[in-house]
């Protein structure tokens, strides 16, 4: 899972510490991450009003105009999953910081193994309210974490998906079951659908995946893919 992650401080050199310390992380813990910064709450909502999928937030409480609360707060408003941790050099809000559900709360300096804690909390609970599919499989019905699908492969009526638990066959489309999975799949072939999240390098005519598998691409379909791949990872780790 790629964690898109936002740093909202209106202090560049604290800004620069906590960028310096996630890209640490996530070395440390082999976790993909895609760092967005901003110097200001109404920055962050200016990029929020169109892209809502960050998972993680560190929020600086002490801005100019709105405060790291405030934005907080309007945030809460239509989204109880995004995790949320503040940073500052006072602990005089952090009563009204766990008014808004937040994940911690950290004191500048920022102790790097504190925050390490936190956001390896931070990505459990995104685990858990992860994206999952249901399908029948031999005439059970199976909860796939979409994550941990590799590639699907069809053949006539039917699907094989191949996961990190083993291959799962059902009687579904390529084309209805592209739609459930949504965006983080595309179709590299007319009898494949790859993970994006999943693919390690690609080649002329092949897309080697993480596990050592490899899926044939069609020749018509390399400019596209490469450009989905580059999209879906943000430039690659740490990318801002």
């Amino acid at each position: 899972m790629k964690l898109k992650i936002a740093v909202c401080d209106d202090n560049k050199a604290d800004q620069d510490y906590v960028i310096s310390s996630l890209r640490r992380w996530a070395e440390e813990t082999n976790r993909i991450i895609e760092i967005h910064t901003f110097l200001s709450a109404e920055q962050f909502l200016f990029q929020y009003a169109e892209e809502k999928d960050f998972h993680i937030l560190v929020l600086d409480i002490e801005m100019q105009r709105m405060n790291g609360v405030e934005l907080a707060k309007k945030l809460r408003l239509d989204n109880g999953q995004l995790q949320i941790l503040f940073v500052t050099g006072y602990p005089d809000f952090m009563a009204e910081g766990y008014e808004v559900d937040a994940l911690h709360y950290l004191i500048k300096p920022v102790d790097p193994h504190k925050l390490f804690r936190v956001l390896e909390k931070a990505a459990d609970n995104l685990t858990k309210t992860e994206k999952v599919l249901l399908l029948q499989d031999n005439g059970e019905l199976r909860r796939l974490i979409i994550r941990n699908i590799l590639f699907v492969e069809v053949f006539s009526h039917s699907c094989t998906l191949h996961t990190t638990e083993g291959i799962i066959e059902t009687r579904i489309s390529i084309g209805e079951l592209g739609n459930r999975l949504g965006e983080a799949f595309i179709r590299v072939h007319r009898s494949y659908l790859v993970n994006l999240g999943q693919i390690k390098r690609i080649a002329k005519t092949d897309i080697f995946l993480e596990d050592g598998s490899t899926v044939p691409l069609a020749r018509r379909k390399y400019t596209e893919v490469n450009l989905a791949f580059i999209r879906y990872f943000g430039g690659g780790t740490g990318a801002e």
